[in-house]
């Protein structure tokens, strides 16, 4: 069966303007042009039409799509490669849902969002974003470059940020709860934060995270930062940091 350029748009929502550039540019040639130059369109160009428009959801540029679909042996391939890109898509637009949601929740509540959380889901151009500031403020005060861009994670800092996220809440509840520094639960808090650092790539003992918290502390970025999120957390943090510290 044959589908006309007119039949094509109606029946998958791609305008004929769209079709003929597509053909202008080789990436979707019709199987047939009549004597009158109408073009005509069938089940395996619709087939390669929808492959196209699974690129295009995942923000493919034309000339990317048709470098991928000229590599791709046969259509199973396309389709499952496709499917894992959408499936990555999928889970990252649903922790960018929760972020919002989250987001959203908390300013009808007059409240300030943790910082981490409102980093959860983001891609890397997104991070390199959400960082600069602070990049920048490192970089000028103490001339070190705490992110080299091109290594950028996005798993890893969406992970770290998601464990930030929680290990923050946990702490300024226990301070708005008037828990001790050296509550054992609170201490079981710092020391679970501390290997799950250690187990993803970020070496600190008792001592080193507690000088990172008195860092915290004295430096007005950080110490802002936290204090944003709950008044009097990042003296309460480090307190806390020095007295697991003490008790090793």
């Amino acid at each position: 069966m044959l589908y006309s350029v007119k039949e094509v748009e109606k029946l998958t929502g791609i305008t004929v303007k769209a079709l003929h550039h597509y053909h202008k540019i080789g990436l979707l040639l019709p199987c047939e042009i009549s004597d009158a130059g109408y073009r005509f369109y069938g089940e395996h160009e619709l087939e390669k039409l929808q492959q196209i428009l699974f690129y295009r959801e995942l923000d493919f540029s034309l000339k990317d799509i048709k470098k991928a679909m000229d590599n791709e042996p046969n259509r199973f391939e396309c389709l499952t490669e496709q499917k894992e890109l959408l499936l990555a898509r999928k889970k990252r637009i649903a922790r960018l849902l929760t972020t919002i949601e989250n987001s959203i929740n908390t300013t009808k509540k007059g409240e300030i969002m943790d910082k981490s959380a409102m980093f959860k889901g983001l891609n890397k151009e997104e991070w390199e974003n959400a960082l600069s500031k602070q990049k920048k403020y490192i970089e000028d005060k103490y001339d070190y470059d705490i992110l080299k861009t091109e290594d950028i994670d996005v798993e890893d800092l969406n992970k770290k940020a998601e464990e930030a996220q929680q290990f923050l809440k946990s702490i300024s509840e226990s301070l708005t709860s008037g828990i001790k520094i050296t509550d054992e639960g609170l201490q079981n808090l710092l020391k679970n934060h501390i290997t799950f650092l250690n187990d993803n790539g970020i070496s600190l003992d008792a001592e080193s995270f507690a000088q990172q918290a008195k860092f915290f502390l004295e430096d007005d970025f950080h110490r802002n930062m936290l204090e944003a999120q709950q008044v009097g957390l990042c003296y309460y943090l480090y307190a806390a940091a020095e007295a697991y510290a003490s008790l090793k």
